[in-house]
């Protein structure tokens, strides 16, 4: 499609009263404004000739793109026939629902192809496409322009972002802190699996000494303890329509995933063995336990799969169903969200249900606009309201949390850019104390 550009219009709408004035005090100049919009329509007919009518493209885009995160599609565009000289281009993509809209990119169509570089942000996990594209080129003279509409219908696939998990790879690539994680702890106290006997020596701990080997062996003895390995770290997230609303623009479940793949790498590093749970008003998929790094790659392609549930979420059907088909004392690490005191009442009962068997860690995220509107300095009674709401909702939040503190459920109720932090600190705390 070619159609006149803002600056021909104008050009146009300032030229032709021009050229129509002389006329006013001397008639016999009329055809001066017949002459300027002869012209000008010739000057749009040269500029429309001399617009492209079509292009040769290529696209260049990533297969996967992690979410939140920008990546880059790259367009070459190439006139056929080499007419395109310095012409001024714009590009725009039309990308799916689940993508952030595309910001228009400006550059310059030269002979030889060019290039025009888009940044690409997903806003959900799963199935995206870049659908078409829209290239408007202006004329050698800047008057006529021709939009082209280029059906591209490439894939993408939006997985979870893994840089929290990157980075801690890095960190655990040092030698130091490898063995540091690794390593069977020798060390009186550190552990409660047996690991040897050895003869006791003054400086040494009396409460190691085994009395019955003592006896036995007519000398003194002592037990060596080493830190128990190989236990069962259960990742359990609520897909529900709660988890669904947006923080930063990022969607709760995906923070929550991103926490859990972090807790997972380290988990996995550290010799647990780690599950995956998901539920809302149904049970999900439990993964069987799976240890060693290798099986990061597992967790992280059953996690891009999980979709976003408008569902309420049962806790009473999830979690018995979670209790029932675990067999063993296991940390399990519940990811779900909380709205009043009244909607966390089942929730609270099946959490409590299952710390009665396993070790539990409530993991609730904190929203920062509610925050800052409690904590706003009010100037209409329209934002003392809000303020009243949101201080109300904190602290009907805190009721729920301190319950569940009082029977032994550690709670961490962060906001998302803290979240990776306070869970790994506290799984790590539990492992040096040996709770599992």
């Amino acid at each position: 499609m070619i159609q006149p550009a803002p600056r021909a219009l104008a050009l146009f709408a300032l030229g032709l009263p021009l050229a129509a004035l002389p006329s006013l005090a001397w008639p016999q100049l009329w055809p001066l404004w017949v002459l300027f919009g002869a012209i000008s329509l010739a000057a749009w007919g040269i500029d429309a000739a001399l617009c492209p009518r079509s292009l040769s493209w290529r696209l260049e885009s990533p297969d996967t793109l992690a979410m939140a995160a920008t990546g880059e599609a790259v367009m070459h565009l190439e006139a056929p026939g080499g007419l395109a000289s310095n012409l001024a281009t714009e590009l725009r993509l039309e990308l799916s629902e689940t993508m952030q809209p595309s910001p228009s990119v400006a550059g310059r169509l030269v002979a030889g192809g060019s290039k025009l570089r888009v940044p690409l942000v997903a806003k959900r996990r799963g199935r995206a496409a870049i659908e078409e594209a829209w290239v408007r080129t202006l004329g050698p003279l800047g008057l006529m322009r021709s939009t082209l509409r280029l059906a591209l219908r490439r894939p993408l696939e939006v997985v979870p972002n893994l840089t929290p998990v990157h980075a801690a790879a890095l960190a655990f690539a040092n030698p130091r802190e490898t063995m540091a994680g690794l390593k069977i702890e020798r060390f009186v106290g550190d552990g409660s699996e047996f690991e040897a006997l050895r003869e006791y020596q003054a400086g040494m701990d009396p409460r190691s000494i085994d009395w019955k080997s003592s006896a036995r062996h007519t000398r003194l003895l002592s037990r060596e303890l080493r830190a128990e390995r190989n236990h069962q770290v259960v990742l359990a997230l609520d897909t529900g329509w709660l988890m669904a609303e947006p923080i930063h623009g990022v969607p709760r479940i995906d923070h929550a995933i991103h926490a859990a793949l972090l807790t997972a790498y380290v988990g996995l590093r550290h010799g647990d063995r780690v599950r995956l749970f998901s539920f809302d008003q149904r049970p999900g998929r439990l993964t069987p336990p799976r240890g060693g790094v290798g099986a990061l790659a597992h967790l992280i392609r059953y996690t891009g799969e999980l979709a976003y549930s408008d569902a309420e979420t049962n806790f009473t059907l999830a979690l018995t169903d979670l209790t029932s088909r675990l067999r063993r004392r296991s940390l399990v690490v519940v990811m779900t969200e909380l709205v009043d005191t009244v909607s966390a009442e089942l929730m609270v009962e099946n959490v409590l249900r299952l710390a009665r068997r396993h070790l539990v860690i409530f993991v609730a995220l904190r929203n920062p606009y509610l925050e800052e509107l409690a904590t706003a300095e009010p100037h209409r009674m329209e934002q003392v309201e809000r303020a009243v709401i949101a201080d109300s909702i904190a602290r009907e939040r805190q009721l729920v949390l301190r319950r569940l503190r009082r029977r032994g459920v550690t709670c961490i109720d962060e906001q998302p850019d803290r979240l990776n932090a306070a869970l790994l600190n506290h799984y790590l705390e539990i492992k040096r104390r040996e709770r599992i």
